[in-house]
């Protein structure tokens, strides 16, 4: 029976042992996916700044668009005509007198 005993004893003892290891082993994955997960998360608020940046900018440029647009309709109106005959090549309408500043 002594025989049985030590066995006994031997083999709770490997038990121990084997779940020890396990526990280890699960905690060092525990720990390696959460250290992951920070990493990730990081990321992730990495690239949503970006991603706002990036919409902002897109906004920007549509306004960038929509004044072009607008002066493109604009450059091609009769007044505009009028306005840079006046100023670069300093036409005038018949009978219109122009005062000068002596500055």
């Amino acid at each position: 029976m002594a025989r049985r005993g030590r066995a006994a004893y031997r083999k709770r003892k490997q038990n121990g042992f084997g779940m020890l290891l396990v526990s280890t082993v699960i905690v060092m994955l525990l720990v390696v996916v959460l250290v992951k997960s920070i990493e990730l998360k990081q990321k992730l608020a990495g690239y949503q700044a970006r991603e706002q940046q990036l919409l902002e900018e897109i906004e920007k440029e549509e306004q960038r668009t929509e004044e072009i647009k607008e002066y493109e309709k604009y450059t091609q109106t009769k007044q505009y005509i009028e306005e840079v005959a006046k100023d670069k090549l300093g036409l005038v309408h018949e009978g219109e007198i122009l005062f000068k500043d002596d500055n």
